[in-house]
């Protein structure tokens, strides 16, 4: 059977090693968790709410996209808009995923792609580029990680009255170390360099020239796009 025609794999035993291998990435979950809920008291958001939102949209960048415009009444069309621009890169995400996921039935390939996130994703993509053939890697490192997101929301809203400001204990600094790690995890050589400094580059460039949050989707195409154009030279 050739290699693009062979079946995919999504079983128990492969939703739990998600589970396990998702446990060191949750740590820095939890950090997050915890700045976001205490965030999310502080903008207004009852325990209900946060809890709610953390567990519906279960993307950290965008919530707190989300929150530093909340108001009253909530400006619902500019946080829809403003998470949908900081998302899209989960598009590019998703479709990297397709060549396996695409021998899926869809309730399980879409089911899965709901619980992608910027940390869980290599996880998948990286057993699969190693000619791994079990799907089920992103669903049980997912559901483990929305678990520890939503408890820790919780948590830190719960704790908001005592923590305070965030910054007064380094914990803003959590959302850069969280990105720092992810591109630690995704780095496969010296040939990766090019596609991210044309991205940061791209970034800053925009987000100098543009207001809003159109640097972060400059920023993901246009690294993508030197990162294509790399790999097609190869």
């Amino acid at each position: 059977m050739t290699e693009h025609l062979r079946p995919i794999a999504f079983t128990r035993a492969g939703a739990l090693r998600g589970a396990r291998e998702a446990m060191p990435m949750a740590l820095s979950s939890i950090a997050f968790g915890l700045v976001f809920g205490v965030a999310a008291r502080q903008a207004g958001l009852t325990l209900a709410e946060a809890t709610l939102m953390s567990a519906l949209v279960f993307a950290g960048s965008s919530q707190f996209v989300a929150i530093g415009i909340w108001g009253a009444p909530v400006p619902v069309f500019a946080i829809v808009v403003a998470t949908l621009i900081v998302n899209a890169r989960h598009l590019l995400m998703g479709a990297a995923l397709r060549p396996w996921y695409s021998r899926l039935s869809r309730g399980r390939a879409y089911g899965s792609l709901f619980f992608m996130t910027d940390t869980n994703w290599p996880l998948q993509l990286q057993a699969f580029i190693r000619g791994e053939r079990e799907g089920a890697l992103l669903l049980g490192s997912g559901v483990f990680m929305l678990s520890t997101w939503v408890a820790s929301t919780v948590l830190g809203h719960a704790m908001g009255a005592v923590i305070g400001d965030p910054r007064t204990w380094g914990l803003d600094f959590t959302i850069v170390a969280f990105f720092a790690a992810v591109l630690v995890k995704l780095w496969r050589g010296p040939g990766d360099v090019m596609p991210w400094i044309v991205a940061a580059a791209v970034a800053v460039a925009v987000h100098a020239a543009l207001p809003g949050f159109w640097h972060v989707v400059a920023g993901a195409l246009a690294g993508s796009i030197a990162g294509a154009a790399r790999d097609a030279r190869r």
